[in-house]
């Protein structure tokens, strides 16, 4: 599987951005997506997930209520909806595809990783 994100940019602080994921090969739907970050000096971090039919949706405590991420299986795509941006949302921003079900958030659980899109949120 190979992963394509984009959307990123620079975006006030209240401000939205929609980021994708575009995926390669014929069993996305196998797969679930997740959504990581990571800041300045700072690990990577979880921040969404979907299961590979979109039924079940997992997020950080820190983006709940803000972020959706969603799914569509006849594009090979998943998204990530960001609205009521804050500057502490300001990262790059990986996708990446886990085989498995269930609820993992750990960067090791992930087998396939796109190549990050930057997220900037000014003040």
């Amino acid at each position: 599987v190979q992963l394509q994100a984009s959307g990123g940019g620079l975006v006030q602080a209240g401000g939205s951005l929609r980021l994708s994921c575009a995926a390669s090969g014929r069993t996305f739907s196998s797969y679930a997506m997740g959504w990581f970050r990571q800041a300045p000096g700072k690990e990577r971090e979880f921040v969404a997930r979907i299961s590979g039919l979109g039924s079940t949706k997992y997020y950080a405590d820190s983006v709940k209520g803000r972020f959706t991420i969603s799914r569509d299986n006849a594009k090979n795509t998943v998204y990530l909806q960001m609205n009521s941006l804050k500057p502490e949302d300001t990262a790059v921003y990986y996708c990446a595809a886990d085989s498995r079900i269930g609820s993992r958030r750990s960067v090791a659980d992930y087998d396939y990783w796109g190549q990050g899109t930057q997220v900037t949120v000014s003040s």
